[in-house]
This record gives C-alpha cells, structure tokens and sequence, in this order.
C-alpha cells in the first residue's frame, strides 16, 4: 500500500485540504506495512484481489482526486458513519456518498481533550482523524452525517460539531409503528436538507436510479456471502472483509462490476473444489461490532490460528447488504417508503428489544456453515457488549459455540486475543 498512496503527484490535494503532511506520510508509511503483512502474505489470494489492492493503495490519492473532480463539476460529497444515512437519496440528488475514516489509532491524545477516556475506539478514531488532520474523506465532504446509533456517539457528535458542522439524523430504539412513521419523517428530513446543499430536487426517474444502483451493490455482495458458504472456502476472510470495506468508499457502479468479476473467478474455484484454507480448517463467522478500514487485527489473528472466516454479521457485512429496497414504487412517496421499510430491517444493537438480530445471526451461521461464532465488541460499546449475552444464549440453543472477544485498536492484547483464540478453534477441531 506504501509507494502507490505517497505519490507526490497527491502532495498539492492534500495540502490544499489542510491534512498534516507529515504525519499523513506517517500513517500511510505504517499501513502499508500492516498491509502487506495481513494482505499481500497470504497465498493463494483471487486475481481479483489485484483490484482490491489498488484500491486501497490509491484510497487517499486517486479517490481523494476523483472527488475533487466531482466537486469541481458542482457535484456534492456526503461523508457519514453509519448504514442508516440512506445512500440512494445521496445518488438521486447526483451526490458522491463516502464512508469516513474511523478504523485506527490516530490523533487519540488530542480527542480525550474532547470526549472521554473510556469511549469506544471508533468514535475516539474519528474525533482523532479530524483533530489530526489525517482523512482526506472527511476534508473533501461538503455534508457529515451523523446519526443517534449509541450514547456514545450522540454525545461524541456535539464535541465534533464544534470542529466541523455534522447533520444528525435521530434513528429510533424501537421498531414500533410510531418509531416507522419518525425515520419516515427523518428520511424526509435528510432528503430536504440534501435538496438544499446540491441545489438540486429529487424527481422519481433520479431516485429509482439512486435505488438501482444501492441494490446492485448489495446483490453482488449478497452473491459474494452465498459463495463463502461452500467448502472448502474460496476466498478467505480478511480478503471478504476488506471487499466489505472498499464498497463504502469506491465508485459503486464500478465497485460492482468489479466484485461480481470477482464472484465469477469464486464460482470457478467453487466448481473446482478449490479453497484458500484446507477443507477441514474451522469456519467462523463474525459478529457484533464494525470494522472499519484498517481495523483488521483480529480477522488476521483468526485465520493465523488455523481457522476461516466465512461470514461476518456485521454493519461491514451482512446488516448492511442482507435487505434490499423494493423496486417496484413509481412515485417519490411510494419510492421513500420503500427506503424507509428497508432500512427499519437493519438489526443494530441500539434496538430494543432486538430480537431479528438473534434470529439473523443464527440463520446466518447455519446457512454458511460455521463451526463456531466469534462475538466482537469494542471496549466500552454497551449495546453490542450487552447484546453478546443474548447472542451467545440463542447460539447455544442451536448448538453453535461462541466465543466473546472485547478489544480496541491497539496492538497491545494480540498475544492475548492469540491464546484465547486458538484454544476456542482447537475445541472446534
């Protein structure tokens, strides 16, 4: 990842968006490097990974450049943190939807100036990047979405709107009708103050456009989970996972021909009974909290103990492309409500009672047969850690084995989280 993303072709962008060079070349010098350990090591990887690699080498230099293009053609760019913020009306309103960094260690000093010690390491990360001056996503949106996911978060996103103006927009804790007909009027909302920043007005023609291309993504990624069910596993787990990642921050009609390509090279492996780990290794699915890029610590530690990971229930896996929008509504209204259906399906743990997450991830693990289910929470992340209990209870009714992990960003417990897991993936050998 190192030499491609430090061009000093990107040096003018990123100074002219204000990051901190220096410390910039730093950060990238350091995930090249964990790149090339967790990724380019592996043996065996898909021809199509090439593309996933290039991607990430150019996700702060050619993207960055492709949004600045965009900008200066009058498009918009809306950065958020969240599956909930609905990207078809992002693409209805010909904006550029991007996911914003928050999946390492940076700037934390500077952020415990602003929020609290013990906060989960994703809300820290993105307080940090921008104190820091470290993302290039987030200096290129003219629109930050946050949203009312945890408490953690909704507190975070006063100290951050003092840095840089955030949009809230308020999920509901419940999946009642009085909580539908509030995302109904918050989807509206969203769509309003869209309106206003593109200057542009949503017609039906734009929004089934918007729609199409939300669903064409997900199916290919859909395509790309029922094709890690086989056996052996044709594609390991932190490769699917950074596929997962990639689809928050590359162009989508792009990003989906690529990954269906990708799905064909996986059918041809699958039909030659050919896998990235032995046919008898462990399969483990994960589940719980997202993993945002470069957090790949303990999908790496997982498939260094002799397992696979076939699956993820997660925001940056299946909670995100599981449902899709129905395409057949011809009005905006009918349209929105398709949206709004759609997006009230999604499992977060900031629901309550929240008991389609329980059943969705039991059915998920049998359908991709997994051995055993590895529950990931962020140290400090209530909802999910709460939720591990239940998981683990309906898990083990299905006789499913669960091991429950808590960590942060930091490297310091690998050894650790190592011992515990390759004892949990003996007991399933």
């Amino acid at each position: 990842m190192g030499g491609a993303v430090s061009d000093s072709a990107h040096r003018e962008m990123w100074e002219k968006l204000d990051l901190d060079l220096n410390a910039h070349d730093a950060l990238l010098g350091v995930l090249g490097k964990f790149y090339g350990d967790i990724y380019l090591s592996q043996e065996n990887r898909l021809q199509g990974a090439e593309y996933l690699d290039f991607v990430l080498s150019e996700i702060h230099g050619l993207r960055i450049k492709e949004l600045q293009e965009a900008k200066a053609e009058g498009r918009k760019v809306v950065g958020s943190f969240c599956v909930f913020v609905p990207e078809e009306i992002t693409l209805a309103l010909d904006a550029i939807h991007v996911g914003l960094c928050a999946g390492a260690e940076a700037g934390s000093d500077l952020a415990e100036q602003l929020i609290p010690r013990n906060t989960c390491a994703l809300i820290k990360s993105f307080i940090g990047f921008k104190l820091a001056k470290l993302c290039p996503f987030l200096e290129s949106s003219d629109m930050i979405v946050g949203e009312t996911t945890c408490d953690g978060k909704k507190k975070a996103y006063e100290a951050f709107n003092e840095l840089v103006p955030t949009y809230i927009m308020e999920v509901p804790q419940t999946k009642s009708k009085a909580a539908h007909t509030l995302w109904k009027s918050e989807v509206l909302r969203y769509m309003a103050e869209l309106e206003k920043v593109t200057g542009r007005t949503i017609t039906p023609e734009k929004l089934k456009k918007g729609i199409r291309t939300a669903n064409a993504k997900r199916r290919a990624l859909q395509r790309l989970t029922t094709l890690r069910a086989a056996s052996p596993a044709p594609i390991s787990g932190r490769d699917a996972l950074l596929i997962n990642q990639i689809s928050f921050y590359d162009e989508p009609v792009r990003f989906t021909a690529k990954i269906n390509e990708l799905c064909d090279e996986l059918e041809n492996r699958v039909e030659s009974n050919e896998g990235i780990a032995p046919e008898n290794a462990p399969r483990l699915m994960l589940s719980g909290c997202p993993m945002a890029v470069p957090n790949w610590k303990l999908p790496y530690v997982i498939e260094s103990s002799g397992a696979v990971i076939v699956g993820e229930e997660s925001c940056i896996g299946t909670r995100n492309t599981r449902d899709l929008v129905d395409e057949s509504g011809e009005t905006v209204e009918d349209m929105i409500d398709a949206i709004v259906d759609r997006y009230m399906k999604i499992d977060c743990a900031c629901f309550t009672p929240n008991d389609d997450r329980l059943e969705n991830v039991t059915a998920l693990a049998k359908d991709i047969k997994a051995d055993g289910v590895i529950h990931y929470s962020l140290l400090f992340c209530q909802p999910y850690l709460h939720e591990a209990l239940k998981v683990d209870k309906a898990l083990q009714a299905e006789g499913i084995p669960m091991l429950s992990i808590e960590t942060d960003y930091s490297m310091e417990d690998v050894e650790q989280l190592k011992t515990r897991i390759e004892a949990f993936v003996e007991t399933l050998e």
